[in-house]
Order: C-alpha cells, then structure tokens, then sequence
C-alpha cells in the first residue's frame, strides 16, 4: 500500500453544525500538499479525524491503508503537529521528545537527531533544547513539535499551521524544510492561511469550504487558471492602444489613466500590435495570479464571517 492519506466522504456533526460534509482527498508522496480554507470550513475537524481524535458520523480517514487506531507504532508511519501548546512546560524541550520516543519504541539517539534538524541544538546556553519549553517562544515552541513529529522518521507528516509563530528566518527555514521533506519522498500535508508561503512550497493544493472540497488541484493550473489571459499595458497613448487592440478582438479596460488591462490576446501578440502601430509603452506584461487572488475567488462563497468595508476601515 502507498504511503498516503486518504479521505473519503468524511461527514461530522456537532449539534448542528455541519462540520464535514462528504470531504474528500488523497494526500501522496512526494510532494508537499497545501490544505487551505476560510476559519469554520473543516480542517481542523479533518485532520483530528485522521488521527483518530474525532470519530466521523460517516467515511474514513486511512492513513497508510490503516486507520489510526490501528497503527502499532503510529509515530514511524505518520507524524503530527496539532497544537505547538500541547507540552509539559516544567520539562526541558529534550525531556519531551525522550518521553515521547520511550513511548514509542523509539531510541534516544533519534531524540537528539531530530533536535538537530528543527535547529534547537547548540552549544552551552544556546541549546534551547536543554531549556524547560515553558519558556519557549511560539517558534521554537513549532520547532519542538515538529521535532516530536519527526521521532520516528515517519514517511507522511500532517503539520496544521506550522508557520504560525515564526520569524523571517524561521519562515524561509519553514519553507526550505517542507520542500526537503517532499523530496525525500514523503507524504506532507500542510495547513496554513499564509497563502503567500504555501504558493512557494505546495505542488497541490486542497481548497475547502463549509466542510467539502472545492478544488483539489497543482498550484501552476490553479494560479494559471486564475490568471486567465489578462495582460496589463502601460502607455501615454491610451486612445491609439485601445483602438489597435479592439480592431484585434481584445477587450480593453482602462484602470488610470495610463495603464489598461487587455484580454482576449497573448501578450507577445499585444507587442507586435502596439509596435505596428506606432504605440509608444513603457510595460507589457502578462498578469500572474496569486495564490492569496485565486483562494480568495474559490472560497468567496464559502466565507462564515466577513467584516463589512466599514468595519475593517475601522
């Protein structure tokens, strides 16, 4: 069986709220994969199904084939980050990895070198490992449960929002990580509401909302879907640019005064028009989506709570 997670039709209620409804997806090796949508669309409640923290009203959630119930030694097949928070603070930040490791079967050797992969080793009072982690900042404090997902050398990790806390530093580390992780060969899922970070680091990209899936898709088709065919032109000539494009079949926007947004015409196409025409530019260029654009597009019906204009102007 491949190395995967797989969800299939997952429905859960509380109450009476929705929290899945028929979520469905595979999480594969080799790649990191992106799980994004608005506060309330179920991906917590997924994720605490997956392992086996959450019993599903129907569906499942296989984990290497297995239910994670089911799994012996559950830290070599998949490791987890939940809750950056979910540690003894009166213990040092080694302690909690050995505790976990003896729990597993695991031997302390993999403790220390997982310390040094997360970067907490050090030498002296640099080694925060050695520190109790009540006095950890968030980041380390991310740091030190990604160190404790890493114990067993598992070949699929799920990390729910592992860039939360993080300076620049530890962000591009983040990123560098995730995509070191992926090309191993590991199974990676990654949930985070920087859109910005996971556009650099997830091959595919899980969108949900309201407790389904609404794309599950590369992030190259989904930001090249999103970009469409718009190219931006920026000229002093506004009226004769508008009027070679039209003759051409584009559709022309003006935006300012000087910039017009042209569809319907690839931009090497949009070039040549302009130059045959005398039309003076001083930019051409084809508009790129971005990942923050196009997740915006796909959940904008899938929102429970937006703030009115007014109120975020406030």
């Amino acid at each position: 069986m491949e190395e995967t997670i797989e969800v299939s039709g997952l429905r859960k209620r509380f109450g009476r709220t929705v929290a899945l409804d028929g979520m469905s997806f595979t999480v594969r090796p080799g790649q990191v994969t992106g799980f994004v949508g608005p506060n309330g669309a179920g991906k917590s409640t997924t994720m605490r199904v997956i392992l086996g923290l959450d019993a599903p009203d129907a569906g499942q959630a296989l984990v290497g084939g297995q239910r994670y119930a089911s799994l012996g030694r559950p830290l070599t097949l998949i490791g987890s980050l939940l809750d950056a928070s979910a540690l003894q603070p009166g213990r040092t930040g080694r302690n909690h990895l050995l505790w976990l490791a003896r729990s597993q079967g695991l031997p302390s050797s993999r403790v220390d070198k997982v310390i040094a992969q997360v970067g907490l080793g050090g030498a002296g009072q640099n080694n925060a490992a050695r520190r109790k982690a009540g006095g950890y900042s968030l980041g380390m404090r991310q740091r030190l449960g990604i160190a404790a997902a890493l114990l067993g050398d598992p070949p699929i990790l799920m990390l729910d929002e592992p860039f939360n806390g993080m300076d620049p530093e530890g962000i591009i580390w983040m990123r560098g990580f995730l995509a070191s992780l992926a090309a191993q060969g590991r199974a990676v899922l990654v949930s985070s509401h920087l859109m910005s970070e996971l556009q650099d680091t997830a091959g595919r990209l899980v969108i949900v909302g309201r407790g389904k899936v609404i794309a599950d898709t590369s992030t190259a088709e989904l930001l090249a879907a999103a970009s469409g065919d718009r190219v931006t032109v920026r000229t002093t000539a506004r009226d004769a640019a508008v009027t070679a494009l039209a003759r051409a079949g584009a559709s022309v926007a003006a935006d300012e005064p000087d910039v017009l947004t042209v569809s319907g015409l690839p931009a090497e196409r949009v070039i040549t028009l302009l130059s045959e025409h005398s039309v003076p530019v001083s930019e051409v260029s084809a508009h790129r989506a971005t990942l923050e654009e196009a997740y915006l597009e796909l959940t904008r019906d899938a929102t429970e709570y937006r703030a009115a204009a007014g109120e975020m102007a406030r």
